[in-house]
């Protein structure tokens, strides 16, 4: 399957329907990076009038996740994929239109390159940063995955 923005969108509303409902949109992805939007609305707030983290979250992790997905699918082999640890930080209140950009393509293509050739496991390190129409970082979200050949 190629990953484009279109065919992930569609996935998320049958297979992550929490992230589809509350906004979360793909609008790129390469073998480098990858860009997901989401907009302040009624049902991804919090009691503080602005963008619940759980959402951020959410955006974030998908930024990353698509890449490993993406790079999976490419090698043709079986591989797992798991979040094993995450750490988010929040700068500004989240309202308006955030934009979550993971630039970490190459540390993907990298780890399952290296879990393909020797069947070893490997941890793969990826940041997500949210930022605002302002161009103003309001998070900033780190993801560990483990990746490993399916027995």
């Amino acid at each position: 399957m190629k990953f484009t923005p279109r065919k992930i969108n569609i996935f998320l509303l049958f297979k992550l329907p929490a992230a589809y409902f509350t906004g979360i949109r793909v609008t790129s992805i390469s073998k480098a990076q990858s860009e997901v939007k989401v907009k302040f609305r009624w049902v991804n707030q919090n009691p503080f009038k602005s963008m619940f983290w759980a959402v951020q979250g959410m955006a974030s992790e998908l930024t990353t996740g698509i890449l490993v997905m993406q790079q999976i699918a490419e090698s043709g082999k079986k591989v797992s994929m798991l979040v094993t640890r995450q750490k988010g930080e929040f700068y500004k209140k989240a309202i308006g239109k955030i934009t979550f950009k993971c630039l970490d393509g190459k540390k993907v293509s990298e780890a399952i390159q290296k879990t393909v050739s020797n069947g070893e496991g490997q941890v793969i390190h990826l940041i997500s940063e949210g930022y605002n129409e302002q161009n103003e970082k309001v998070s900033s979200f780190e993801f560990e995955w483990s990746v490993r050949l399916k027995k």
